[in-house]
């Protein structure tokens, strides 16, 4: 009988796993990959399209581009799911499951940073950065305030690389002079893994006259006043608000009864849940990894070859080490990157790679190869 796998999200996590599945068993697996929107876009594109660089429509990834021997694309949004049954609901359906991957990514929770819908802008969904595509150009002075609502939250770097290429967006139009940039993190360093990688962002800061404020958050938004109240009761004026919002599992995941203080758990080095035949991969999971596609990419591979040693078509995988290199933009043309080690070792570590032009070509070669494997581009 042909063995059925289920697998809720089309991001990182889940196309890697479906292509890995197919790459090694073809039609002798039944793989259903179940999203809700029509294309992929890689996280770093966002910022591509809202400072100008591409459009959005230039970046998408057409889901029914997916051609692979046993795997098909459904786009269909997901309303319940049952962990002890390995059997989801959908708008269009009921899919029963012999193996069940969630890999739905984490939601943006705008509403739990108060007056943040109406005062502020989140850069951090592909509708979010498309708005700010025509906002930003707008821009001649005035204070701009970049900021965190809250931690975990996807691709730690993300912010600094907004500030960056905002500075370099202002200088080209003549009016960074105009303008201030404050950026507040939660975090106490941009990239607490890598000393080194947090003391060149914070240096490349310092250069452009940004304004770091470390280990606070934005609590609340005065949108009457244009305030940002950060978690220790000071207050920013600001012009613009750009906001990183709150993450949180969907709520059909929370629904489920799957989750422990927002997230899924799950075994750090096989990402098993605690109901057989059930695996958690990506955003969605506590996996003691960062939350970013790279990592989410990483911990399927591992679910993938475990499903491939359990129908007796491959070794066993070792046990999920949580490594992956991010990007990061400096401006100016440069990319640097952080290599991040977060389970192989005692410690967490991250090795930093200075910025420079000659890696944006490995940047560039990071996303064509996924286009390549996922979708035949």
């Amino acid at each position: 009988m042909t063995t059925r796998i289920v697998v809720l999200g089309a991001g990182f996590g889940g196309l890697e796993l479906s292509t890995t599945l197919s790459d090694a068993l073809g039609d002798r697996v039944d793989v259903t990959v179940i999203d809700k929107s029509d294309a992929f876009v890689f996280g770093y594109s966002k910022l591509d399209v809202m400072f100008g660089r591409t459009t959005l429509d230039a970046v998408r990834l057409a889901y029914r581009d997916v051609a692979k021997p046993g795997v098909r694309v459904l786009r269909e949004t997901v309303t319940a799911i049952d962990p002890e049954a390995r059997r989801v609901t959908t708008d269009a359906g009921v899919h029963e499951a012999d193996v069940l991957v969630v890999a739905l990514g984490a939601d943006y929770d705008v509403a739990a940073t108060p007056g943040l819908a109406e005062g502020g802008n989140e850069f951090y969904s592909v509708a979010g950065a498309e708005r700010l595509a025509a906002v930003i150009p707008t821009i001649t002075e005035g204070h701009i305030v970049i900021g965190v609502c809250g931690a975990p939250f996807k691709c730690p770097p993300a912010p600094s690389e907004c500030a960056l290429l905002l500075h370099d967006h202002l200088v080209a139009r003549g009016v960074r002079d105009a303008c201030r940039i404050s950026f507040v993190m939660p975090l106490g360093t941009p990239v607490p893994p890598s000393p080194e990688t947090s003391a060149a962002l914070l240096e490349a800061f310092a250069e452009r006259d940004i304004a770091f404020i470390g280990g606070r958050r934005i609590a609340a938004v005065d949108p009457a006043r244009s305030v940002a109240v950060l978690d220790d009761d000071s207050e920013l004026d600001f012009d613009l608000l750009l906001a990183v919002p709150k993450h949180r599992a969907p709520d059909v995941v929370i629904s489920s009864g799957m989750t422990e203080n927002g997230y899924i758990p799950v075994d750090f080095s096989t990402l098993e849940t605690r109901w057989p035949g059930v695996y958690a991969v990506g955003d969605v999971a506590t996996a003691g990894v960062p939350k970013a596609g790279v990592f989410a990419e990483g911990a399927a591979r591992i679910v993938a070859q475990a499903i491939i040693a359990e129908l007796g078509a491959g070794d066993p995988p070792g046990r999920h080490l949580g490594q992956g290199t991010c990007y990061i933009e400096f401006g100016g043309g440069r990319i640097g990157s952080v290599d991040i080690d977060f389970l192989s070792g005692p410690e967490r570590t991250g090795t930093f790679n200075a910025p420079s032009v000659a890696q944006m070509e490995r940047k560039r070669l990071f996303g064509s190869t996924r286009r390549a494997r996922w979708f035949g581009a």
